[in-house]
């Protein structure tokens, strides 16, 4: 059986941000989650996709498994997903570990690629 993925290749400008959450959504509607799972993972995603601002390309590949949602997120600059604090607010680790079951960052082709995973509760869990 072979994983259905989505895979989105954008500008990493801040105004294409609002089609990585709409292709989100879209999956996280296909698969009936609850929306306060949808709404972690988007939080997540949002994160990191204001880490950059630039015309080159950001990839947001998202699939579901298992009931578990992910999202594998890059190329971002390596300092700036492994630094601590941020201009005073919270870091992006204290976020990704609030909002997603797990985050992994793994740096490759000169580039720090982060991967988010969700479980999540679907109504047809909920009863």
């Amino acid at each position: 059986m072979t994983r259905e993925e989505v895979r989105l290749v954008i500008p990493a400008e801040e105004d294409f941000r609002p089609i990585a959450h709409l292709v989100t959504g879209g999956l996280a509607a296909r698969l009936d989650v609850t929306y306060d799972d949808l709404d972690d993972l988007q939080v997540g995603i949002e994160a990191l996709l204001a880490l950059r601002d630039d015309m080159d390309e950001l990839v947001v590949s998202l699939f579901a498994d298992d009931g578990v949602l992910h999202a594998s997120l890059g190329p971002f600059p390596p300092e700036k997903v492994l630094a601590g604090e941020s201009d005073g607010g919270l870091d992006l680790r204290r976020v990704l570990e609030t909002v997603c079951d797990t985050h992994e960052v793994e740096e490759r082709d000169g580039g720090a690629w982060v991967e988010l995973s969700k479980r999540a509760a679907t109504a047809e869990a909920r009863g």
